[in-house]
């Protein structure tokens, strides 16, 4: 692994470790040359769907585009990273039992709603505006008036 301080190769690991959900290991390491010491992260490499997009493109599935978009949605609410990195999780697992080659990125627009849902309404509602494409204000009422009537 290259040294991210001197670009050195050759480095000793110090200390492994699993991460936290058990879906990596942590490794310390310390570069031969400068001494410098640095972290790297090991996770087995799954094998995604492609996604078919609404316009009929297909592009790998993308972890961080998810993140970035449920970012956007939770911006200023109390939906920490780690519940958006859960949801990720649990969408790309139903991905791989799926055992399916591509899946239609509606699919997963879907999922992200469904657990938006159940952690924050607010993110819920801003994430389905811009997923849904609302034509007008009429239909942002009716998404709105449905989450309110089916709370109860």
């Amino acid at each position: 692994m290259r040294c991210p301080f001197c670009g050195h190769i050759e480095d000793k690991v110090i200390d492994s470790r699993q991460s936290k959900d058990g879906d990596a290991i942590r490794r310390r390491r310390e570069c031969l040359k400068c001494d410098a010491r640095f972290t790297s992260y090991e996770r087995i490499e799954e094998v995604l769907p492609h996604v078919i997009k609404k316009d009929g493109r297909r592009e790998p599935f993308d972890r961080i585009k998810i993140l970035h978009g449920l970012e956007k949605a939770c911006e200023k609410r109390p939906v920490s990273m780690e519940s958006r990195e859960k949801l990720v999780t649990k969408i790309e697992k139903k991905l791989q039992e799926s055992g399916e080659k591509e899946i239609p990125g509606t699919w997963i627009g879907e999922e992200i709603m469904r657990g938006l849902k159940e952690i924050d309404e607010v993110a819920y509602v801003r994430f389905a505006s811009v997923y849904r494409q609302f034509k007008d204000i009429k239909e942002f009422m009716e998404e709105i008036k449905d989450i309110v009537y089916n709370k109860k």
